[in-house]
C-alpha cells in the first residue's frame, strides 16, 4: 500500500483466506510439535537417577530423625515428628542452617544430622554435575533450540519467507528482504551459519534452526504449514536437498510459491513435476545476460541495476564485441551454457578444457588453459573475448592474467566462486564477472520483492537498447548512481481513496499525479517504471498516460517521494492542489471559516 498507516490497519484487520492444510501436513506438523516439546522428557530422563538419589537421601535422613530419641527442656524423652524432621532436613540440606529446633539435639541426633549433611552434599554434587553435563549435551541443546525456534515461528503474525539454506546466497537475499521490512525464517544444516544470524544486523529477529531441510518435519516446524508463510526458497548447496524442499512444499502445502536454485537441467525437469516452481540456474542466467549485453548493453546495465535492489550502484556500461571468436576455459556447466549461447548469436567459440571427454564436441581444445602452449594453440591474438569459467578462483585469476598478457584488448569474463576472492577479482578490473550466489540472490529478490518488478525485468529487454539507455538516464537524474526505493501502488479505494472521482473522469494523467504536494510546479523525485492494467503492461509510461481505476504502478525514486505520493493518494485537499493548483481547506473548522459570506441583496 502507498500509505504506511493504511498498511498497518489493513494487516491488523485483514482476514487471510488460506487453503486448509492437508491431513498429511497436519500429521507432520503434530509429529514435529511433539519432537519440539520433548525437552522436558529429556530432562526428566537424564536427571532421573540424580533425583532418585536426592529423594532417597532426604527420605532416609528424615526417617532417621523421627526414630532417634531426643530430650525436651525438662530432660524427658521426646521424639521428633515427621513435619519437624522434614523442616530440619530442608534447611540443613539447603545449607541455610537455623540451628537445633525445637529442642537442643542429643549426641545421637547430632551424629545422624552430621552423616545426613555429608550425604546431602554428595547427592547435590551428583545432581549438579549431572545437570551441567545435561546442559552441555548436544541432544539437549538441539531439543531446547528446536523448542525455542518453534515458539518464535508460531508467534509470527505477518507474512514471512521460509529460506532453506543460509549460505552466501541466503545471506544476500536475507538482507535484501529485511531492507523491504519483511520477515523470514531460516533452515540450514550448518550450525555456524545459523549462529551468524545473531551477528547480522537485521531490523527484526530472524528465527533460525540448524536442521536438514530434506526432512519434511523440519520444514513444518519452520512454518511450512503456517498460514502466514507466503513463499519457500530452496538455496542449499545440495541440489537434491532443493528438490526435496520443492517436493515437500508441493505435497504438504500446495499453492505456496516455491523458488529453487538448480544448475542441473535434469534436476530442474524433476522439480517441474511438482507444481510450478520457479527454478534459477545461475549459469544459464549469466549466459542469457551475456547475450543481452552483446545485443543491448544499456538493457543489460539497467537489468542488473534493478535486480540488485535499493542501494545498488550503477555499473559502467560495457561494450562487448558483437562479432569475432571467443575462447572459453572450462567446459563444465558454465562452459556448456556459454558455448551454447554464444554460438546461438552466430559467434565462433573455442573451448579449452583438460578433460578429454569433451573432445568429442567440435571446437574443444584438450589441455590446461594456464599452459602458455595451450593458449598459443587457442590463438588468443585473433580472439575478441575470453571466459575463465573453472570452479577454482586461483585458476581463473591466473587464466585472466595470462590472457591479458597475450591480448590486452580481449573482453574478459570470469567466474568468482568464493566471496573472499571478491577483492582480487575487483582488482583485476574484469569486464563481466559471474558470481553465482549474487546472480541467484538478485533474481530471487526480483521475483519476491514485487511481481511488478519481475514483470518489468522480463519485458524490458524487448524494448531495445536506446529505450533502456533513455530510461537509465531518467533514473540516474532522479536517483543518482545509487538506486533508491522501489515500491508499487494500486489505484483502488483501499490504497488511493482520494483518487476515485478523478480516475473515473478519464482525465487522470500520470504527470499530474507525480507532482510535489508542497510545490506542484516541482515533480516528485520518482519515475514510473510500469503500469499494469488487467493483464496488459505499459513500460515507462510518459506524463500524458491516462490512469484508470485499479491500475498498478511500479515506481522508483526517493523514499521522501514515496511518502509525498502516499499523502496525495489519501488526502482529497492535497490531490485538489496537485491537479488544479487550488488550495482547499482539509478540516471542517477551516472549511467553515473559509466560507464566503452570502452577498447582501437590496430589498
Amino acid at each position: 500500500m502507498g500509505n504506511p498507516l493504511l498498511t498497518f490497519w489493513a494487516n491488523l484487520f485483514e482476514r487471510r483466506e488460506e487453503p486448509r492444510p492437508r491431513r498429511t501436513a497436519l500429521r507432520v506438523a503434530a509429529a514435529s510439535a511433539a519432537q519440539a516439546s520433548a525437552t522436558i522428557f529429556l530432562i526428566m530422563r537424564r536427571m532421573r537417577a540424580p533425583l532418585i538419589v536426592l529423594i532417597a537421601i532426604f527420605a532416609v535422613s528424615v526417617l532417621g530423625l523421627t526414630l532417634i530419641p531426643g530430650q525436651d527442656d525438662a530432660g524427658r524423652p521426646w521424639r521428633m515428628g515427621f513435619f519437624d524432621a522434614f523442616y530440619v532436613m530442608s534447611y540443613t540440606a539447603s545449607t541455610i542452617g537455623f540451628g537445633e529446633i525445637p529442642y537442643p539435639f542429643t549426641y545421637s541426633q547430632r551424629m545422624w544430622v552430621t552423616v545426613s549433611i555429608y550425604l546431602t552434599v554428595i547427592g547435590w554434587a551428583y545432581a549438579i554435575g549431572s545437570l551441567l553435563s545435561l546442559v552441555q549435551d548436544r541432544a539437549f541443546r538441539q531439543a531446547l533450540a528446536l523448542q525455542h525456534f518453534t515458539r518464535k515461528v508460531a508467534r509470527l503474525r505477518e507474512p514471512f519467507l521460509l529460506i532453506a539454506g543460509y549460505g552466501r546466497t541466503g545471506e544476500l537475499l536475507g538482507h535484501s528482504i529485511d531492507a523491504l521490512g519483511r520477515r523470514f525464517v531460516v533452515l540450514d544444516i550448518d550450525g555456524e551459519r545459523i549462529d551468524s544470524l545473531e551477528l547480522d544486523s537485521y531490523h527484526a529477529d530472524v528465527p533460525g534452526l540448524t536442521a536438514d531441510a530434506r526432512d519434511p518435519g523440519h520444514l513444518a516446524v519452520a512454518g511450512l504449514d503456517h498460514p502466514w508463510c507466503e513463499a519457500v526458497v530452496a538455496l542449499t548447496d545440495d541440489e537434491e536437498a532443493n528438490l526435496a524442499v520443492v517436493m515437500a512444499a508441493e505435497l504438504l502445502r500446495p499453492g505456496v510459491p516455491v523458488i529453487a536454485r538448480v544448475t542441473s537441467r535434469t534436476l530442474a525437469e524433476r522439480m517441474q513435476a511438482f507444481g510450478e516452481p520457479s527454478t534459477v540456474n545461475p549459469f544459464d542466467r549469466f549466459g542469457d545476460h551475456l547475450r543481452l549485453a552483446l545485443k543491448a548493453p544499456a538493457s543489460y546495465q539497467l537489468l542488473t541495476w534493478l535486480e540488485s535492489g535499493p542501494g545498488a550502484e550503477l555499473e559502467r556500461r560495457g561494450t562487448p564485441p558483437r562479432s569475432g571468436r571467443w575462447v572459453i576455459c572450462g567446459y563444465g556447466r558454465l562452459g556448456h551454457e556459454l558455448t551454447s549461447d554464444l554460438r546461438a548469436e552466430g559467434l565462433e567459440v573455442t573451448v579449452v578444457d583438460p578433460n578429454p571427454a569433451g573432445a568429442a564436441d567440435h571446437g574443444v581444445l584438450v589441455g590446461d588453459g594456464s599452459d602458455p602452449w595451450v593458449l598459443a594453440q587457442a590463438d588468443l591474438d585473433a580472439a575478441v573475448g575470453f571466459v575463465a569459467g573453472t570452479d577454482n578462483d586461483t585458476t581463473n585469476l591466473s587464466l585472466v592474467a595470462s590472457a591479458r598478457r597475450s591480448n590486452p584488448s580481449l573482453f574478459i569474463c570470469a567466474r568468482q566462486n568464493r566471496a573472499a576472492s571478491a577483492p582480487l577479482f575487483a582488482a583485476m578490473d574484469i569486464d563481466a564477472r559471474l558470481v553465482p550466489s549474487e546472480v541467484v540472490a538478485h533474481e530471487v529478490y526480483a521475483q519476491l520483492s514485487t511481481p511488478l518488478l519481475w514483470r518489468f525485468l522480463k519485458e524490458m529487454p524487448g524494448q531495445g537498447n536506446d529505450w533502456a539507455a533513455e530510461l537509465t538516464d531518467r533514473l540516474t537524474a532522479v536517483c543518482g548512481r545509487h538506486l533508491q526505493a522501489l515500491w508499487k501502488v494500486r489505484l483502488n479505494a483501499a490504497e488511493a481513496p482520494a483518487l476515485g472521482a478523478w480516475l473515473a473522469s478519464g482525465e487522470a494523467r500520470l504527470g499530474e499525479l507525480m507532482r510535489n504536494p508542497e510545490d506542484r510546479d516541482q515533480p516528485l523525485h520518482a519515475v514510473a517504471l510500469l503500469v499494469l492494467r488487467g493483464g496488459s503492461a505499459t513500460l515507462a509510461p510518459g506524463g500524458d498516460f491516462v490512469l484508470a481505476p485499479d491500475d498498478e504502478l511500479l515506481l522508483a525514486g526517493w523514499p521522501a517521494a514515496r511518502r509525498a505520493l502516499g499523502i496525495t493518494l489519501v488526502v482529497d485537499a492535497v490531490l485538489e492542489y496537485v491537479v488544479s493548483g487550488r488550495r482547499v481547506p482539509s478540516s471542517w473548522i477551516w472549511r467553515r471559516l473559509s466560507r464566503r459570506p452570502r452577498p447582501v441583496t437590496s430589498p
